[in-house]
């Protein structure tokens, strides 16, 4: 078991797959009690089982990150269970990426729901408690795409850096409560990330950069170190690519 993290209660948001089911396991592993959140029940309730039958304590709601009331009952889940929240880990997200000239209007709102929406809402779900409490720890998923852009990202780098604006933001708003932030930044990674992609000319472009893509558990051993270190030390951002990753 990892110290500081036993016993910790952490939500853990787009945890059906990818890089928040990696975390789930990996959290529970060393002794965190996971919250898990996603639309798909099947999924939840799979990985939920798995961890109880590895000894690990997880519970599941189905959650719409860009419904702010779903959020909130969310976080409600987790202290009628558990009485406290320790942590968040904000990971839902999209990456339907495409060139502005092909009006994908309806991508860009729904990355802009999920991507910075879902964030803010899970963070106005656990901020009163924890500054009631005076701890805790918020983590955002960005990506490497929130700290460059690109042909074909523009919209989606966007919500990313707004990521990383909230919360630099929120870290110096919460410091003095002891509330701390970790923004993770990952590059490319095996996840169902860029199945939502419609654009034919950028699927067909990104052979390079998922043929050096690393597994979900490189960011999920990420998560656990920022969330192991003392309670008087931030790890505020990790930016964290394959050794391959040229971009």
């Amino acid at each position: 078991m990892s110290e500081n993290i036993q016993g910790k209660v952490v939500i853990i948001t787009g945890a059906s797959s990818g890089i928040g089911e990696a975390t789930a396991k990996e959290l529970a592993e060393h002794g965190a009690k996971v919250v898990l959140a996603a639309r798909r029940e099947e999924r939840l309730q799979e990985l939920a089982n798995g961890i109880k039958n590895n000894g690990g304590e997880a519970i599941y709601q189905v959650t719409d990150v860009t419904k702010q009331e779903e959020v909130e009952q969310l976080a409600q889940l987790a202290l009628d269970t558990y009485g406290q929240i320790d942590a968040i880990f904000n990971n839902a997200g999209l990456m339907p990426l495409s060139f502005m000239h092909k009006k994908k209007i309806s991508e860009w709102d729904t990355m802009v729901d999920v991507n910075i929406k879902g964030v803010l809402y899970g963070i106005a779900a656990v901020l009163p408690h924890m500054r009631e409490r005076k701890q805790g720890h918020i983590i955002n998923t960005s990506s490497v795409a929130g700290h460059k852009s690109s042909p074909g990202s523009a919209v989606y780098s966007g919500t990313k850096f707004a990521v990383r604006a909230i919360t630099e933001g929120l870290r110096q708003e919460e410091a003095a409560n002891n509330i701390r932030t970790t923004i993770i930044s990952p590059g490319a990674i095996k996840t169902e990330l860029p199945d939502s992609i419609t654009d034919d000319e950028i699927r067909e472009g990104m052979g390079e950069v998922l043929n050096a893509a690393v597994t979900p558990d490189s960011i999920a051993r990420a998560v656990r170190y920022a969330l192991s270190e003392p309670d008087d030390v931030a790890v505020n951002e990790l930016l964290i690519r394959p050794t391959q990753q040229k971009g």
